[in-house]
């Protein structure tokens, strides 16, 4: 007479193919799940800021090596990147006050420098602002400022990116190296070939960009139109940046298209 007794079934339940899919990280971080972890990363980021009702945002970027209390110009870029996100905040948009969605709240690459200068700013004007994190080899931590529901991280350059320009109703670039450019020249990309909408960009410190930049050289020699010298304009002081974004035709609790 055959045995009644179960089979043991340890090996079975231990297999990783018997994890729930959801629940098994190897699977989740292999190779064939790159297309999921993509969509993942665009999900959960774009569900929390439905939750919160952002609709359009007011790109920062800038150097995380600027400090508050730096040398030479370090100061004044910083503070005057906090002073535009408390400013940017209160006119913008970024509190609710009745209505259903919030425009021109501050996002920023989430960590210290100019980002941490513009999300205090927002927090110090009692607003939410967004903080778009970046894992790195030498690990970028959030700054403090950002909006812990809004504060996110990302694996991949390219969906922090996408997150960055498709709710961006204007862009302010403050000083900064190889990533600021990366940022700057991709969005006066999508300019340029009218793949967004014709958001206003701002430089600050004009002294600090036509140093570094010599934008006129590449028009001259017909690499770019001279009409593309006009994308983006230039401000030194924080109340001088919301004028120009507002000269350029940023309209606060206005509807957006998308970028992307």
């Amino acid at each position: 007479m055959a045995s009644k007794i179960p089979r043991d079934n340890t090996a079975q339940m231990a297999s990783s193919s018997y994890r729930l899919a959801v629940r098994d990280e190897d699977f989740l971080l292999s190779e064939g799940m790159r297309g999921v972890r993509f969509l993942l990363e665009f999900a959960k980021a774009e569900q929390a800021l439905k939750d919160w009702g952002v609709r359009s945002t007011i790109v920062v970027f800038g150097s995380a090596r600027i400090a508050e209390d730096g040398p030479g110009e370090h100061a004044r870029w910083y503070a005057a990147a906090r002073e535009f996100g408390a400013l940017a905040s209160k006119r913008g948009g970024a509190f609710l006050e009745g209505e259903a969605l919030r425009d021109n709240v501050i996002a920023t690459g989430g960590g210290p420098g100019i980002m941490e200068a513009a999300n205090r700013g927002a927090s110090e004007a009692g607003a939410p602002s967004i903080g778009f994190n970046i894992t790195l080899p030498h690990e970028q931590e959030p700054n403090g400022w950002s909006t812990p529901e809004l504060t996110f991280r990302f694996h991949y350059f390219a969906m922090r990116k996408m997150h960055l320009a498709m709710r961006a109703n204007a862009l302010v670039v403050f000083p900064g190296g190889f990533g600021t450019l990366d940022e700057l020249f991709e969005i006066l990309t999508l300019r340029q070939t009218g793949k967004s909408p014709e958001i206003p960009v701002v430089l600050f410190d004009e002294k600090y960009w036509r140093e570094v930049l010599n934008l006129d050289a590449l028009a001259r020699h017909g690499m770019i139109s001279p009409a593309d010298l006009f994308l983006f304009g230039f401000a030194e002081t924080a109340e001088g940046i919301w004028a120009e974004l507002r000269r350029r035709g940023l309209k606060p609790n206005t509807d957006l298209e998308s970028l992307v």
